[in-house]
């Protein structure tokens, strides 16, 4: 099998030799290049034809997002972002996502980082599932997210007469996904809607902020003991799970435990169950792109207990993971485009009422 050619943009010498053991140390890839600027790497990417690009942010000479722009304009490969944990690294790195990056890796020390070998199989699964899935079309995937919503979407809810849940799970490809679902919904979507998004714990404050600038629904970092209410979108913390509590009273609160121990955490599936567990045949469970399987048996719990499921198609996802696990499981009542799921969440919000 042919290995992945990988071109390594940095300007730190230091953090060029990191990433070149990191990728020497997988059978499946080969660094085929070391570019020290954004100038640097587009040159490069013009003559070694990679077939996937990890590249810093923050360089001289050309920055790291007019290089991914001049990249992706000439359709030369997938680009994988590798972003500093500061507050304009994360402005920046949701700009690059929503301009056709594949996805992001944190440097977990700022921008010249020693311990890269903290991330060092998050930077190669997502190199390895960029180079899969090839340059994303954000144009085309925008026009579909300016298409009037269809009548689900514009739709009332008179009939709706008690507060659903929709617990919504996705990972890689998602933050730019996610911009073209949530904004669809409708501000007085009688939903609570909760929300785990696969990302380093000090980019979750930003995301929710900037999901909450673009949606009609609020939306907002979850906090332990926040009521829970109707029209809102809860975002996972980083580092904790989403959980539910109903009180006596009736009362549904946020809880963020930070067990069980699981592959992620948050988790998408700890944050379904507990929905489930909470909301019953009132939750609606929705997958979409990610690597792995995080919630696909619990989408297969909220089909069999009477709720309603729906996963991204392949035709959309990012990365067809965590969806196909889900559909392959039987736990997916749905199978849609990702301009379509927010249709689909409205139509079952209403379906549940009839």
């Amino acid at each position: 099998m042919n290995k992945i050619r990988v071109l390594v943009a940095d300007d730190s010498a230091l953090m060029r030799q990191t990433f070149k053991r990191i990728i020497a140390a997988s059978a499946d890839l080969d660094l085929v290049g070391l570019a020290r600027d954004g100038e640097d790497a587009v040159s490069k990417a013009r003559e070694l034809r990679p077939d996937v690009i990890s590249m810093d942010i923050n360089m001289p000479k050309l920055d790291g997002i007019t290089a991914l722009q001049m990249i992706l304009q000439e359709k030369i490969c997938p680009v994988v972002m590798v972003s500093s944990l500061t507050q304009q690294g994360t402005a920046t790195t949701f700009e690059c996502l929503e301009l056709g990056a594949f996805d992001f890796v944190a440097k977990p020390d700022g921008t010249v980082s020693s311990n890269m070998g903290a991330v060092a199989e998050e930077l190669i699964s997502k190199l390895k599932a960029a180079a899969s899935r090839g340059i994303l079309d954000r144009r085309q995937r925008s026009r579909e997210r300016r298409k009037p919503c269809q009548p689900p979407c514009r739709a009332t809810f008179e009939n709706v007469t008690r507060n659903r849940a929709v617990a919504i799970g996705i990972s890689t490809g998602g933050p730019a996904t996610l911009q073209e679902v949530l904004p669809q919904i409708p501000a007085d979507v009688p939903a609570s809607i909760f929300l785990v998004q696969h990302m380093p714990p000090a980019f979750i404050a930003s995301f929710a902020k900037r999901l909450d600038e673009h949606c009609a629904l609020k939306v907002v970092e979850g906090r332990s003991g926040m009521p829970v209410e109707a029209s809102v979108c809860y975002v996972a913390p980083g580092g904790m799970h989403l959980c539910l509590h109903r009180k006596m009273t009736g009362e549904v609160v946020i809880r963020t435990p930070t067990v069980p121990a699981t592959l992620f955490v948050p988790s998408v599936g700890v944050m379904m169950a507990s929905v489930l567990s909470v909301y019953g045949t009132d939750t609606i469970g929705v997958l979409m792109t990610g690597i792995g399987d995080d919630g696909a048996d619990q989408m297969v719990a909220i089909r069999q207990a009477g709720g309603h499921t729906i996963a991204e198609s392949e035709q959309t996802a990012v990365v067809y993971g965590m969806p196909r696990e889900a559909v392959e499981r039987g736990g997916a009542c749905v199978v849609a485009p990702s301009h379509e799921v927010a249709g689909e969440i409205v139509k079952a919000v209403r379906r549940t009422a009839e």
